[in-house]
């Protein structure tokens, strides 16, 4: 390796680690705030909530990627035009194809990299991460029992206090509810004084230890109901027990977290790889084949005389013959014509119901194959628009010959942002079918491919494109031409 492709990857390596750790970092902070309201008042542990943060930042590396090929190619290059080292390069007899050189290496590395990491470490971090979010989602608010309210979060229980202190409880009312059906009601009642509200070492249960109080309970012979042989309810007998300490330990295995088998998310696109992405859009393709081909058959049911299957099928339109003759001479069941006209009437109003919901049936399947067929699409066009941003950030930075975190940021987000916009335009056409899927998924690289070949080739020639001066100059030229033309006319 010589020494200016050291000097270039030494300057590229820099802003590429960097802007790669801000992005991810952007991201992760979308995604606390798309879900901050379902992390508070959880009873998350700090392992859990760190796990989460790493799956998702594995997440954002491909996405992250091509911001950060694009902004250190920019700035790897406009840094060598702003202290004339591209110019000293050029009259050293090196051009600027070459001095492109070991970058277009590592970009062409780059683009391997995204490509294998979107269909092998993708697939597993997508279920591990939204697996954990939706445990997290789906988890229950920790224990927080408030004055004067009853706290109903407990299973078989309801809870108010007066006053806390901490965890000292004083004018405690807890109804016990039973568990064997909703129409026994409350039987049992606990009232005491005060109490001390705490969870055992392994936070597994939570224990009252009450104080000077009294427990109430309906008791009928060890049943919730019992009635008479003339069905009237059976006298109960009311049990009252006080306490001067009372020791009340409830489960918290409805609390904190609980983890979903994650087959149970493996049914997604993000979770799939190439190849199994592609089983499944062709599987779903010959399902929807199927039963488009089976509608005629099975719409026999809906024609209460005659049915023509074959030319249903084998013709698009149907032929009058013999067949209709044998229609007109078929005596009906009834010779009401009103009673006709309505089993008519009837009769079309099934089979369109039929057709509507076949139609609807066979739209979905072939939105789900759009999906599938789409994402197996994006493993490539991820992987490429890696390339295509270096073919816009390098000679892009030739051009403008600025470096720093000024100039070349805004225009690195406004190329990201362009290529964001196009990939969700070309998903959303193409996952409702009005565009085909490789012409949706390929329409943001399609788009700024050119872009990028119309860069190099301005550089190449050294073009003052964004050259302020070279502007200012044309306008002092045109300047003096109307000038000049107004001085003819004048003298004319």
């Amino acid at each position: 390796m010589k020494k200016i492709d050291k000097l270039i990857l030494k300057s590229f390596f820099g802003p590429f680690f960097l802007t790669l750790a801000v992005v991810i970092f952007i991201f992760l902070m979308r995604l606390l705030m798309l879900y901050i309201d379902d992390f508070v008042s959880k009873d998350i542990t700090l392992v859990t909530f760190g796990r989460l943060l790493y799956f998702f930042a594995v997440l954002t590396i491909p996405t992250a990627l091509p911001l950060a090929v694009l902004l250190s190619s920019l700035m790897t290059f406009g840094n060598l035009g702003e202290f004339f080292e591209l110019t000293a390069m050029k009259s050293a007899g090196i051009s600027l194809t070459r001095a492109l050189r070991p970058l277009l290496l590592l970009a062409f590395v780059f683009m391997g990299f995204s490509f294998w990491f979107n269909n092998s470490v993708s697939p597993w971090a997508n279920l591990k991460a939204y697996s954990l979010l939706y445990d997290i989602k789906t988890a229950k608010a920790t224990l927080n029992i408030k004055e004067g309210i009853f706290y109903n979060d407990l299973p078989g229980y309801s809870i108010k206090v007066d006053r806390k202190f901490g965890d000292s409880l004083t004018n405690l009312v807890i109804y016990k509810h039973n568990t064997s059906g909703v129409e026994t009601g409350n039987r049992e009642i606990i009232l005491a004084k005060s109490g001390r509200m705490y969870t055992d070492p392994s936070r597994s249960y939570l224990v009252f230890e009450l104080n000077n109080g009294n427990d109430y309970q309906e008791y009928n012979d060890g049943r919730s109901v019992s009635y008479t042989g003339t069905g009237i309810p059976k006298a109960t007998q009311f049990l009252r027990n006080g306490f001067k300490h009372y020791k009340l330990v409830i489960s918290l295995e409805s609390f904190g977290l609980h983890r979903t088998d994650e087959q149970q998310f493996e049914y997604h696109p993000y979770m799939k790889t190439l190849s199994e992405l592609r089983a499944i859009s062709d599987s779903l393709q010959k399902d929807a084949v199927r039963a488009s081909m089976g509608v005629a058959g099975s719409s026999r049911n809906y024609y209460n005389y005659h049915f023509k299957a074959d030319a249903v099928v084998q013709a698009k339109r149907v032929r009058d013959g013999k067949w209709v003759d044998s229609l007109l001479a078929f005596t009906p069941r009834t010779s009401n014509p009103i009673e006709i006209e309505a089993q008519a009437v009837t009769q079309a109003q099934n089979m369109l119901s039929y057709a509507q919901s076949n139609i609807i049936y066979l739209k979905e399947k072939e939105k789900s194959s759009y999906q599938y067929d789409l994402e197996s699409h994006h493993k490539f066009t991820q992987a490429i628009s890696v390339f295509i941003m270096f073919l816009i950030g390098a000679p892009l930075g030739a051009i403008i010959r600025k470096g720093g975190f000024g100039l070349p940021v805004l225009v690195s987000i406004i190329f990201f942002i362009v290529l964001y916009v196009l990939t969700l335009l070309g998903d959303k056409f193409a996952k409702d079918g009005a565009w085909p899927v490789p012409m949706g998924a390929w329409l943001a690289n399609m788009v700024l491919f050119p872009i990028g070949l119309y860069l190099l080739r301005q550089a190449r020639i050294d073009s003052a494109i964004f050259d302020k001066d070279a502007y200012a100059v044309a306008w002092g030229k045109l300047k003096k031409r109307f000038k000049g033309l107004e001085a003819t006319a004048s003298v004319g």
